[in-house]
């Protein structure tokens, strides 16, 4: 397993440990100010939203590079079914192309894909979950032909209902087998995973060239809210170590990427503590 605890240049920041994925959040740094910030620290890469991108794409990707930093990817395409669809199938997939071409864009690495919740009157996971599969087999092409991995996420079964149908890792390495192509991966986040005790052995079944991404934060005993009350890594329950050993026994050895959200807590600090914390916390208990 990786020693963090003198080089921490697998680390990656997303965005949204800054609240910049919801209006209103956060300080409200530029994405110039967040790039000067990591690299003055020495973080290895940072993943952007799309509300901070707009049509700035290639800028803030040369931006990135320029400072010595990779775009370890996007969030996110939209919710592909569920309550939460930008429209019917259509939109779902105009608003999924427009995700993979502001990812090439970037020269992100991947593109989180988040399934959505199950189908309104259908009341049925399975049905929902093979229209999710359909939409990323048909999108998988244009992801290849632009250069961007899918990495499709599991999300705890708290977000079943609204947010996401698939909810846990043995569904979305199934998904990827159905789907066969090498653009189709999956990314892991210890908040959504942490629970799940059959973990290692499904991303064996994955293996390396499965795994796109890898997201750290933990789950607060006492967590108030299940969306937007992450805790920074060590706050909470999850076990750090035993979680990355089991992604880097599958062949993982990509970048480390810190994503909490938290809106009463971090999102409310000095993006600079935020961020020396991250690398602390990253060097000592991840």
């Amino acid at each position: 397993m990786r020693n963090f605890s003198e080089d921490h240049s697998d680390l990656a920041l997303n965005t949204a440990t800054l609240g910049h994925l919801m209006e209103g959040c956060g300080a409200g740094w530029s994405p110039e100010r967040i790039i000067d910030a990591c690299a003055e620290r020495g973080f290895g890469a940072i993943a952007w939203w799309r509300r901070e991108i707009g049509k700035r794409g290639f800028e803030i990707g040369e931006r990135t590079r320029s400072a010595g930093l990779e775009v370890s990817g996007l969030c996110r395409a939209p919710f592909l079914v569920g309550p939460l669809t930008p429209g019917g199938r259509q939109e779902v997939i105009d608003d999924f192309k427009l995700a993979i071409e502001i990812a090439s864009d970037l020269g992100a690495r991947c593109l989180t894909v988040c399934a959505g919740g199950v189908i309104e009157g259908s009341h049925s996971i399975t049905e929902s979950l093979k229209e999710v599969t359909s939409i990323v087999a048909d999108m998988a092409q244009y992801a290849e032909s632009s250069g961007v991995r899918l990495a499709v996420e599991p999300l705890h079964p708290v977000y079943g209902a609204s947010r996401s149908c698939l909810v846990t890792v043995r569904d979305a390495v199934n998904m990827c087998e159905d789907i066969a192509h090498p653009f189709v991966t999956i990314a892991v986040d210890v908040y959504h995973v942490w629970w799940d005790i059959s973990l290692a052995s499904e991303l064996k079944r994955a293996g390396a060239d499965r795994i796109a991404g890898y997201h750290l934060c933990d789950w607060l005993a006492d967590t108030n809210d299940v969306l937007l009350d992450r805790g920074m890594m060590g706050d909470g329950v999850a076990d750090l170590k035993a979680i990355r050993q089991a992604v880097e026994n599958a062949g993982y050895s990509g970048y480390c990427e810190v994503e909490v959200f938290s809106v009463n807590n971090w999102w409310k600090r000095d993006p600079s503590e935020v961020l020396d914390v991250c690398v602390e916390r990253f060097r000592t208990v991840c």
